[in-house]
């Protein structure tokens, strides 16, 4: 339900992970991380107490509720036989499992100790050594009330409140979802919650480490009451919906946060640094705390829940947004900082870019680049030709529910989403393994449907589907069975991922399929897990009718994605076939081979394809995982509990009949 990637241009800085429980609720689990190792150079105990303030203060992006719910897990690297360090390890458990935890009601069940964290050796005559300081890393767990409540650190520009216009009887108004000339967009703030109370250290910070010093005083925890404090306002706004958007202060201090939450959004800043603060230590400390957006008109509301929690001096307000993709600080009407947003994100996606050029393909790696960089990049922009609804025969469990064989191999993960989606369209889903298929224990002539799904097949190794496949082929028992099932009439069948792999590679039983590519390795070189864009073509297939010339966001899970044809002359011949379904797509909804816009860089973005009597489609991108509008990295705000993509699968009831 959160991943790491935020928002409609996807920008890695999410605070936290979290899961739904199941399929049909909204209720899950949250985790999150924290972790100021440099500090402990300075100060161990100090350090400890942040790790588990930096871990509290991701947590709390979701909702939670009471603080006694969460759960810490301890992660210890130190190397106690050195002088001093078993004092500071001491010094350190004894903060967080004595003093800190306690105090907030909180407890650490397990954890992980690593006690050898020293190297020496000998340089010709003379003996080295490296120690790394003591280390704790806090991993922190706990149940969610409602996912969809989840914060982001996506700036936000609310929907403008329109203006009244005049009209007579005689010439209503007509009803239109384009915002009236007179809308203004409703202004927004930007609020720093300083848990650190002003006093901005700057000791152990990453500001400190890159002019080559320590610093001396560092950042620590307090008060432990402040930080309850932080945590119950934060879930009290969050859950009254007053926040817009939401990022912990941790590494890099508060210039950092608020220039992620600026990529998030798409968004220019003008942030004012309070009068009294000097600037640096304002910009750089890495005391711990929160940058929120929120509506002007909150703004009385919000103040008063932080006054009613004790935390009045430590909000200030920080500034908005702007409307020039300009990054502005200033103090006492003075502009210290003004940059353009998109060199700053250069500047921050730097190593990224050399790391990936020098590990992936390196033209993709800057491809990816160009594309983080586009200042008239819209971001995933859906469109729906069609109004979501559920088939006539998915509703009622007392309906006649077909049979569906959610078919899978050794390693595949997908089945449990695949059975979840077919379920709700009003299937009767069974687990069919193929093992089940070889030995005759199952035939697939009891069937009105297949779904062969996603996953690791034989531990992902290199041609895992083909190898899936050739078990069917080679078996007589198997490969009549496929076969008779294909030639059904009355049947209809769904690759996705492993799984299209698979079924493209049973195309010479496959009436109709005598065309279609083999899936071989991304042209990026590598596995690639991200939430991108169809278009919905015009074709034969069963599952599509109805959701032409729509745009969706989908995600994709896959290292063998590329759709291989035999030459171009091929890859061009299909394309043109009306055979394809749909197609990865820009944020302008036009076919991409660009990368990661199309993760697999398929030629004129094939990525589902069918047969011409629509009865059986594969497709590399993954609908059983986003068929609920809250389980989509992003979605807008308006989706009801189905997303788009469950339509395919109503389509699929709808179709059997």
């Amino acid at each position: 339900a959160r991943d790491q990637m935020v928002g409609p241009w996807q920008v890695p800085v999410a605070d936290c992970a979290v899961t739904a429980a199941t399929f049909d609720v909204t209720t899950g689990e949250a985790m999150a991380m924290g972790e100021r190792t440099p500090v402990a150079v300075n100060n161990a105990a100090a350090s400890a107490r942040l790790a588990v303030g930096e871990a509290l203060t991701n947590l709390a992006a979701a909702q939670i509720g009471d603080l006694g719910k969460v759960n810490l897990s301890a992660n210890w690297m130190a190397a106690p036989a050195v002088p001093g360090d078993a004092a500071d390890l001491y010094a350190a458990v004894q903060a967080v499992g004595l003093e800190l935890c306690p105090a907030l009601g909180i407890t650490i069940p397990v954890g992980k100790d690593s006690m050898s964290m020293s190297t020496v050796w000998r340089d010709g005559e003379r003996q080295k050594r490296i120690t790394a300081p003591i280390s704790l890393i806090v991993s922190a767990f706990a149940p969610v009330t409602d996912i969809r409540q989840t914060l982001t650190p996506q700036l936000q520009r609310p929907a403008p409140k329109p203006v009244e216009a005049e009209s007579s009887s005689s010439s209503p108004v007509p009803s239109t979802s384009t915002p009236n000339l007179n809308d203004q967009e409703e202004d927004t703030v930007l609020l720093l919650i300083d848990l650190g109370r002003g006093k901005n250290r700057l000791g152990g910070s990453i500001l400190a480490q890159v002019v080559s010093q320590m610093g001396e005083t560092t950042p620590d925890v307090d008060n432990a009451a402040d930080l309850k404090n932080f945590w119950n306002a934060i879930q009290q706004l969050g859950r009254e919906g007053k926040l817009l958007a939401y990022h912990d202060r941790s590494d890099g201090g508060l210039l950092a946060t608020a220039v992620e939450m600026a990529f998030a959004g798409h968004t220019g800043v003008s942030i004012e640094i309070p009068h009294l603060h000097e600037p640096f230590a304002a910009l750089f400390n890495e005391e711990l705390g929160a940058v929120v957006q929120i509506r002007e008109s909150d703004l009385d509301d919000v103040l008063l829940a932080f006054r009613s929690h004790g935390l009045k001096a430590c909000v200030s307000r920080l500034g908005t947004l702007n409307a020039t993709h300009t990054f502005r600080v200033s103090q006492n009407g003075k502009v210290l900082i003004e940059e353009n947003l998109f060199a700053l994100r250069a500047i921050w996606s730097d190593v990224t870019r050399r790391i990936a050029a020098l590990r992936d393909n390196p033209v993709h790696a800057e491809q990816e680049q160009q594309v983080r960089l586009d200042p008239n990049n819209p971001g995933i922009t859906p469109k729906l030709t069609f109004a979501p609804k559920p088939s006539a025969f998915s509703a009622p469990r007392s309906a006649p529910q077909p049979k569906v064989a959610i078919l899978r191999e050794q390693g595949v993960n997908g089945e449990v989403e695949m059975a979840a989606a077919f379920t709700r369209a009003g299937f009767r889903a069974v687990d069919v393994h193929m093992t089940d298929i070889l030995a005759g224990r199952v035939s697939l002539k009891d069937f009105r449907g297949l779904a062969a799904c996603g996953g690791f097949s034989y531990g992902d190794v290199l041609g895992a589907g083909e190898g899936w496949a050739k078990s069917a082929l080679f078996n007589e028992r198997a490969r009549a069975e496929f076969a008779a099932f294909f030639a059904r009439e009355d049947a209809f069948a769904l690759g996705v991922c492993n799984g299209c792999q698979m079924v493209s590679n049973l195309k010479s039983i496959i009436p109709g399929a005598e065309h279609w590519p083999r899936f071989v390795q991304n042209k990026s070189e590598r596995y690639e897990g991200r939430f991108v864009s169809l278009k919905i073509e015009q074709s034969p297939s069963v599952l599509f009718r109805g959701m032409e010339g729509s745009v969706i966001p989908i995600a994709v899970a896959h290292g063998e994605g590329y759709a291989e044809f035999p030459d171009a002359a091929a890859a061009a011949a299909f394309s043109a076939s009306g055979l394809v379904a749909a197609r990865f797509v820009d944020n302008h909804h036009q076919p991409t081979e660009v990368y990661p816009l199309n993760p697999n860089s398929s030629p004129f973005g094939m990525t589902a394809l069918t047969t011409p009597s629509g009865r059986v489609t594969i497709m590399m991108p993954h609908p059983e995982r986003v068929f609920r509008s809250a389980c989509m990295s992003w979605s807008p705000k308006d989706w009801g509990e189905d997303s788009p993509w469950m339509q395919l699968f109503y389509n699929a009831r709808t179709w059997v009949g």
